[in-house]
């Protein structure tokens, strides 16, 4: 039977499934846990791994970081009292860490009850910090998907394993950007020698290297964030996070066997849209530093080409699109990459984003911490790198100068002062070279295999309902203006 004819319910699926999912205190899946707990009462169990420190455990951390967040609060009316019950006959705790071999795991009972019980496997570990120590994001992004993919090839029962990377794991791209493979040592820039062992053989030399010199923790910490840029930079990625990321997708594509594989790959997440309710998020993600920096009467510019769109989607939508993923993928012995996000279908532009955030606080100011107010004004838009320079050079590098004369003529008095306005600019460059290629990037991503997910739900009315994620349907100055940037201001602000 064809893919395009085949009608798969989702519910079905899940009835009777175990599902291991990893990195589950993270903000995706949490999402995702909370809404099989709330829509598919017959799923078998949800193994959460979860890495523990020594004083708490990872039951404790469970309660608290998962829980405990708003986000159960509609689970927690649908079930009340009998929440605990669910909780202790669906949810097993798992201590355990994607960068270590087997997991890390420790209870070896748990082990062999996972062995024989788990049906399917999402990771969604990741550390999304775009200059992060090397070490760390090779450790989790890129050897963490092997470690997990090992493990999956020892589970007697597994059909379908799910691996949650990033769309923009195609850099700095521009055009349309398809729903295609990276193979193992392919770049972006046509440089030769990629070879993640190699990598991995770089960062162990380079971390006996600062021990050998006692290097300070602080130094460790710069060197390792340095390596990684550069490293990503050598190959033609941007940043640690995506260069990390598409090697943990090189990994699991060239080994997995022939074991069912999806490759989840989002663009940028923001809040839900729609379950369990609107508007709820967690941190400051990627698009909304722009957005809180501005509401907190911070930011004064917006840098970026305006006619460039921003690629966004709701997380719930991001959830769903993976259970029907999963549900439709099950026990096909092929690598199936989905592409979820906007930009064909419903594309947002940027410059859409400056009137949306003047219209939010201008309607709906934030109030400070000491009860005021705050007034928002019109954002200066520079639309080049060469504007946003000139821009740094009125507004502060000149008076840095002029500060700095003071301060010798008053004896080195504003020292403090001189230091504290020099660490805000050299943060402000930093994050604009950071977030540079997103800014200004002209990628638009093919969704095609994503769009066919849509016509495989079973068309029963629960089902179309509960597995949405068509982006065309969004509105965005509604979503924004209603929706994303309450939520920003209740949860983040």
């Amino acid at each position: 039977m064809s893919t395009e004819t085949e009608i798969v319910s989702v519910l079905q699926y899940l009835d009777n499934k175990s599902i291991l999912v990893i990195g589950a205190a993270g903000f995706l899946a949490n999402i995702f846990v909370e809404k099989i707990l709330r829509v598919a009462p017959n799923v078998k169990k949800l193994y959460l791994l979860l890495r523990a420190s020594t004083d708490k455990s990872a039951t404790q951390r469970f309660k608290d970081e998962i829980l405990g967040k708003d986000l159960y609060r509609v689970l927690k009316e649908k079930y009340g009292p009998n929440l605990n019950q669910l909780k202790s006959e669906k949810v097993t705790v798992v201590n355990g860490d994607v960068s270590l071999e087997d997991l890390g795991l420790q209870d070896t009972d748990l082990e062999h009850e996972m062995i024989h019980q788990v049906d399917a496997i999402v990771n969604l570990a990741a550390t999304t910090k775009f200059d992060e120590r090397y070490d760390i994001a090779l450790g989790i992004n890129t050897l963490g998907v092997l470690n997990v993919l090992n493990f999956a090839k020892r589970c007697a029962k597994i059909n379908i394993f799910v691996q949650v990377s990033t769309a923009y794991v195609c850099g700095e791209k521009s055009g349309l950007i398809m729903e295609t493979p990276y193979r193992m040592g392919e770049t972006l820039n046509g440089t030769t020698g990629l070879d993640i062992n190699h990598e991995k053989k770089l960062v162990e030399e380079k971390l006996d290297q600062l021990r050998v010199t006692e290097a300070s923790p602080e130094t460790i910490t710069q060197t390792m964030k340095d390596m990684g840029l550069t490293r990503a930079r050598t190959y033609g990625w941007p940043n640690t996070y995506v260069f990390t990321k598409a090697m943990g997708e090189m990994i699991v594509g060239a080994k997995r066997g022939n074991l069912p594989l999806v490759l989840i790959r989002p663009t940028i997440i923001t809040s839900t849209i729609k379950e369990p309710f609107p508007g709820w998020t967690e941190g400051i993600r990627t698009i909304d530093s722009l957005g809180v920096g501005y509401g907190k009467g911070r930011l004064t510019c917006f840098l970026g080409d305006l006619n460039a769109v921003s690629d966004v989607m709701p997380a719930d939508m991001v959830v769903n699109s993976m259970l029907v993923s999963m549900a439709v993928q099950a026990g096909k012995q092929k690598e199936t990459i989905y592409h979820v996000g906007s930009s064909l279908r419903n594309p947002l532009k940027n410059k859409k984003l400056p009137e949306i955030a003047y219209h939010c606080f201008t309607t709906r100011p934030w109030t400070n911490k000491e009860g005021k107010l705050v007034r928002v004004r019109n954002i200066e838009i520079l639309s080049s790198m060469a504007s946003f320079h000139r821009y740094m050079a009125i507004h502060y590098l000149i008076p840095l100068k002029g500060l700095a004369l003071l301060n010798i003529v008053l004896c080195k008095l504003l020292d403090k002062s001189l230091k504290d306005f020099h660490r805000k600019i050299n943060f402000a460059f930093r994050l604009v070279e950071l977030y540079q290629p997103y800014l200004f990037f002209n990628g638009v991503f093919d969704d095609t295999n994503t769009e066919k997910l849509q016509g495989i739900v079973l068309k029963t009315e629960a089902e179309t309902e509960m597995f949405y994620f068509d982006p065309t349907v969004i509105n965005w100055d509604d979503y924004f203006v209603d929706i994303h940037v309450p939520g920003l201001v209740k949860y983040v602000f």
